[in-house]
């Protein structure tokens, strides 16, 4: 099913302002490429050209910004697949992807180049992620064959309440100042460290120490400030001014904010991985760093209100190894991360219920033919009201029944019953292809829990990894918001994970909300980092294939669905399938269908929407920031797809 092209041996256009492997760079200027020779962590291929949608291209109807995770790129047209023979990687930084490549060129592990490819995108990517946030994480191993889900979410501290991110206390009923996000009652318990251990622990080859190497160098050296960076940093700097350490990084002394090109160096953060790389994770959750966190945490500066995370909450993160969800879809199946990430179980129910449907003849060479180009093209609107429908039904249960599996079990116990063939084929009666649902109601399981709010991840990312072993990582990591809680202490920046979970702990009936915020408790994600296998003559698990996942908040979801069904349906390569329009749908009335793609920005997207609003769509034309990889193995090949969406890149080796 996945159709790969043939591969060249030419020359691979990057963007980075520097030549070399492991150079630092900038982080990935759009304009300005280097031209590097084929060979180890190169590939074939070229940077396409970008594309920014104009409002005079936008489709008719109106536009909601309030869901774009972070702030554009613009539009890389014309990427084409990426291949490579022994081993490949992709991040959302060419540096980050750089450094990571080296590491598996030198005989490490997909385990080895995570750790490497973290700490540098905590560097170069410091609105998405960082070593202060946390990930999950599934885990191929080849020698074993088995999947492993590791969950590095963060947790509430021990003196945490349900009314934690509510009020100040129950004598000042006030919101937490200057809002919920910004506070300090908005810092978990970092888990990203931990996880990257345990996973070296049980996965890798390299030396821990050495794997710092990169993200020390390029702290020491400095890197220039990419333009996604600035604009993120340009779209915050508003709300840096309570953090010195912060305010002084990424402003300029009159306080405005710093700009593409511009250098940063980060000794304290080179010190922080120093550290970490001597004496492994403790010297972050115990010692001098861990202090630094809770006080940080505790800073009132400028009227925030202090969190309560304690050196005691720090020392006793534990991460979690929990059962992949693992179900069949077409002749592939695909692993995801079970609760309290909802993206596995949601993933799984969306195209579960979208098996009962035949979509092969619906994609996007529907309308452009047998071969819609690199940029994947735009589906048939029927394709689209079908997919998003299911997602809505999908949603509905996500909503209702999915949190911290700790505090409150799934129905059944387990993600049997939400993913149990004969549950979904009963969903899928319930969509009308001629016309939208609008909202969906929650199944009838077992177990009935309130309905929870739904809270986006926007400071996030993702990283696949296929190495020369046969093991395949996908791993999605956070900080929640871009910069996080805007708190930032020996180099790095503190999350804001907390708000995940729902700000009140009770329903309108008053019974308690299943993702209330409890001591100890992890916020639920959509995070659907997955892993792809191909299926046997006896309908067992086959060979691993491949893998993939996206930052993108709840939106997320809607991401990976959407290129599951490009790779597995429609025959996409997988560049094609990631640069393919975003659209779904979450348990709203809208439908997203996303104008930062050229074809949605022009009269086919208008065609698609008018077709759309005829079956009851109403419509969010507005830009769908995802942030996918997908890398997928076939007769010996990789093939590998970067978000045009932003600045990263896939390279490989061999």
């Amino acid at each position: 099913m996945f159709r790969l092209k043939s591969i060249a041996a030419a020359v691979f256009v990057i963007p980075l302002a520097v030549a070399g492997c492991g150079d630092p760079g900038s982080g990935g200027a759009p304009s300005s490429a280097v031209r590097i020779a084929a060979g180890g962590c190169d590939a074939t291929g070229e940077q396409g050209t970008m594309f920014t949608p104009s409002k005079a291209a936008d489709p008719s109807g109106p536009r909601d910004i309030s869901v774009t995770p972070e702030g554009s790129s613009g539009y890389r047209s014309g990427l084409p697949v990426t291949h490579t023979k022994d081993y490949s990687v992709a991040t959302a930084n060419p540096v980050a992807t750089r450094a990571a490549c080296e590491v598996l060129e030198a005989g490490g592990t997909a385990a080895d180049a995570l750790v490497t490819a973290q700490t540098v995108l905590g560097l170069v990517e410091p609105q998405s992620s960082g070593i202060a946030g946390g990930a999950f994480l599934l885990y191929y191993d080849a020698e074993s064959k088995k999947v492993q889900a590791y969950d590095g979410r963060e947790v509430a501290p021990a003196a945490a309440d349900e009314n934690y991110l509510r009020w100040v206390s129950p004598e000042d009923r006030g919101a937490p100042k200057p809002d919920a996000r910004s506070s300090g009652r908005a810092i978990g318990v970092p888990g990203a460290l931990r996880l990257l251990e345990t996973v070296h622990g049980e996965h890798g080859k390299r030396q821990w120490r050495e794997l710092f190497d990169p993200a020390v160098r390029i702290s020491d050296d400095g890197f220039d400030i990419s333009p996604r960076m600035a604009s993120a940093i340009a779209e915050e700097a508003e709300n840096f001014g309570n953090d010195a350490d912060l305010k002084a990084y990424l402003l300029e002394p009159d306080g405005t904010p710093k700009k593409a090109g511009t250098k940063l160096v980060n000794p304290a953060y080179a010190k922080t991985l120093g550290a970490v790389a001597s004496e492994g994770a403790k010297a972050f959750y115990t010692g001098e760093i861990a202090q630094g966190i809770v006080d940080s945490v505790a800073d009132t500066t400028g009227g925030r209100t202090a969190g309560s995370i304690t050196l005691e909450d720090l020392a006793k993160y534990q991460v979690k190894t929990r059962e992949a969800v693992c179900t069949p879809y077409r002749d592939r199946e695909l692993c995801g991360m079970p609760a309290p990430s909802s993206g596995g179980i949601t993933v799984a129910q969306a195209l579960g219920i979208l098996d009962s449907f035949d979509l092969s003849d619906l994609g996007p060479a529907a309308q452009h033919g047998a071969d819609p180009g690199p940029d994947g093209g735009l589906p048939t609107a029927e394709a689209i009201h079908l997919i998003s429908e299911a997602e809505r039904l999908a949603y509905a249960d996500r909503d209702k029944y999915i949190a911290d599996p700790d505090f409150v079990p799934l129905p059944g116990g387990s993600p049997a019953a939400m993913v149990n063939p004969g549950y979904l084929e009963g969903r899928a009666t319930l969509i009308d292809r001629g016309k939208s649902m609008g909202t969906a109601k929650a199944g009838d399981l077992p177990t009935a829990t309130p309905g929870v709010t739904q809270t986006p991840e926007h400071g996030t990312s993702h990283i696949t990894v296929l190495d020369k072993y046969g093991d395949v990582a996908s791993m999605t990591t956070t900080i929640e918001s871009a910069f996080g809680s805007y708190h930032m202490t020996h180099g790095f920046l503190l999350n804001n994970q907390l708000t995940d979970f729902s700000t009140e702990p009770a329903d309108s009936a008053g019974a308690p909300v299943a993702n209330r915020v409890e001591a100890g408790k992890r916020p639920r994600s959509s995070m659907s980092p997955t892993i792809l296998f191909g299926r046997g003559a006896d309908g067992g698990r086959g060979d691993v294939l491949g893998a993939l996942g996206s930052p993108g908040g709840a939106v997320i979801i809607q991401y990976v669905i959407k290129t599951m069904i490009g790779l597995t349906d429609w025959g996409l390569d997988p560049q094609q399938a990631v640069s393919m329009a975003n659209f779904g749908a979450a348990n709203s009335a809208k439908t997203n269908l996303g104008t930062e793609h050229p074809a949605v920005s022009g009269p086919e997207g208008a065609k698609v929407a008018e077709q759309l609003r005829g079956l009851g769509h109403t419509m969010n034309l507005s830009p769908q920031i995802s942030g996918l990889s997908a890398i997928v193995k076939q007769d010996g090949v990789y093939a590998g797809g970067a978000d045009p969406r932003r600045e990263g890149i896939v390279l490989g080796g061999g």
